[in-house]
């Protein structure tokens, strides 16, 4: 029962990443006059995340291999 909160934290934090870089790839899409739709910025922040968190999981697990 104790995995289920980490869990859930772990779960707010990805949707709150996603979320910013969704909104950051939007915003900037607009500031350089280069508009894309809101979903295919949701879509490339979903990669952006996902990328990031297999780096995060293979850097803890080379990590706890060394010792």
């Amino acid at each position: 029962m104790k995995d289920t909160p980490r869990r859930a934290r772990l779960a707010w934090s990805l949707a709150a990443w996603w979320l910013l870089l969704t909104l950051a790839l939007w915003f900037l899409g607009e500031a350089v006059d280069q508009p894309a739709a809101l979903p295919r910025c949701a879509a490339s922040a979903a990669l952006l995340v996902a990328v990031g968190e297999l780096g995060a999981w293979l850097r803890r697990r080379t990590a706890r291999r060394r010792g």
